[in-house]
């Protein structure tokens, strides 16, 4: 280990992650801008349904938009590397405030995006090719200690391969589920389209997918592989891209296999970046290693240590709970579980009190298209969901309202059934980390992950 921490690499692997992360972003940012998915998502919805234990994470309303043009700026000036510390600080926590205030958006790829952003606050990323670096000459170093760029490549080994387990499911392997509900939805694709009708594709797509994320981490550390493997990573990406509309996470993972290609290729990048710009070549011809203070740099190593522990175990927190995982979602989400289960709800709200008080809820009232259909089919959301309902109605003549709720779930093309117990009265349920023993029973079996 002493050794391993002796070693150094070159920086510009680090360098080229950081301008494409930073510019990604920026770009995401003006795409959800133009859209005009901030006021739809953040400002025009009545309520919100924050995270367990992150309640004191509120919409802004018009301030939204302040955030979102914060989190730009930063993701701009660490694509440069222009104050940089202070930068990725700030778009660490602006994107991850707004990934937090309503768990109706959650994507496993905000999450990803968020812990990179952690990640990249005790990393030098920019000691080469910055503005800070030209600014601060003393700074700049083309060798940084390896273990700062392997811990970015374990983060995404990770990811890959915890997706992969997670596809070890009978479900997905033995029932290409859901897969075989998604695909001949999408016959009428021109060329591949007509592929989508025979059985034995969406077969085939969950094996590969399966083995890809197994082994897609290998196949790139492996110098042999690793032109195939990225090419792989290019199609895999770029087909899921095209079928599903998953946002940004299939070009951030293309973007991210980079940084396992030799430094000799981002060299490359960096010069014909540098030739377009006319930077002067001796901006890149620098001779140190970036070295942090000793003290720093067992301090960030514990860190790194504790952050790794953490992303290793967090996904297998589910085994703490009873019941079948895909029914229940506890200890589902920040688990790299990726568009392994279809699931349509329905879900009817009925509040009384005591007094002879009582009325059907007409959700639209209360929730957006997505706040709805989200709501519909995860537990913990109709909990947040009824005690809206209780708050309104108590405000409204109700005397210690009841809530209850009629909800009907299909998991994976199976018949739909109760979710929630109709008999619970979700006004006097407390959300915690414990099992919600009234969730149903789901009273049938997916082996595996």
């Amino acid at each position: 280990m002493v050794n391993y921490f002796r070693k150094t690499t070159s920086t510009a692997p680090l360098a080229v992650f950081r301008l494409l992360f930073g510019l990604m972003l920026f770009g995401s940012i003006i795409r959800f801008w133009s859209k005009g998915w901030i006021a739809e998502l953040y400002i025009q919805p009545r309520y919100f349904f924050p995270f367990y234990g992150f309640e004191f994470v509120k919409p802004l309303g018009p301030y939204t938009y302040g955030l979102f043009a914060i989190c730009g700026l930063s993701a701009l000036l660490v694509a440069v590397g222009l104050f940089y510390r202070a930068a990725i600080i700030s778009l660490f926590l602006s994107f991850t405030y707004i990934e937090l205030i309503d768990k109706s958006t959650y994507l496993n790829h905000y999450y990803f995006t968020s812990m990179v952003c952690l990640l990249l606050i005790f990393l030098p990323a920019h000691a080469y090719f910055s503005v800070d670096a030209y600014r601060r000459r003393r700074l700049a170093a083309d060798q940084i200690p390896a273990w700062c760029l392997d811990s970015l490549k374990l983060l995404i080994a990770i990811l890959y391969v915890y997706a992969g387990i997670a596809k070890l499911n009978s479900d997905w392997l033995l029932n290409a589920l859901p897969l075989r509900i998604w695909l001949p939805a999408h016959n009428d694709v021109p060329v591949i389209g007509v592929l989508f009708n025979y059985s034995w594709v969406p077969i085939a797509f969950s094996w590969f997918g399966c083995f890809y994320d197994l082994s897609i981490p290998v196949l790139l550390l492996y110098r042999p592989t690793r032109p195939w493997a990225y090419a792989a990573v290019v199609l895999f990406h770029g087909v899921t891209a095209f079928l599903f509309p998953i946002g940004m996470f299939p070009y951030i993972m293309i973007m991210t296999a980079l940084v396992f290609f030799s430094p000799g290729f981002h060299l490359t990048i960096i010069r014909r970046i540098s030739h377009w710009l006319t930077i002067p070549a001796t901006f890149l011809f620098i001779r140190r290693t970036y070295a942090y203070p000793p003290a720093t740099a067992i301090t960030i190593r514990l860190f790194l240590g504790v952050f790794f522990v953490v992303q290793l175990l967090f996904p297998f927190r589910y085994l703490l709970y009873p019941g079948e995982l895909f029914w229940t979602e506890q200890g589902y989400r920040f688990s790299w579980r990726v568009m392994l289960m279809e699931k349509a709800g329905y879900a009817q709200f009925t509040v009384m009190d005591r007094v002879g008080h009582r009325t059907i809820v007409n959700n639209t009232e209360f929730l957006t298209p997505l706040q709805e259909k989200m709501m519909a089919t995860q537990p913990d959301m109709l909990l947040q969901y009824a005690h809206v309902l209780r708050d309104y109605y108590a405000r409204h003549g109700f005397q210690q309202p009841a809530v209850y709720v009629d909800s009907y779930v299909a998991l994976n093309g199976r018949l739909g059934r109760p979710l929630i117990d109709p008999k619970t009265n979700l006004a006097v349920q407390q959300d915690s980390f414990t099992n919600k023993e009234w969730i149903t029973s789901f009273n049938d079996n997916i082996y595996g992950f």
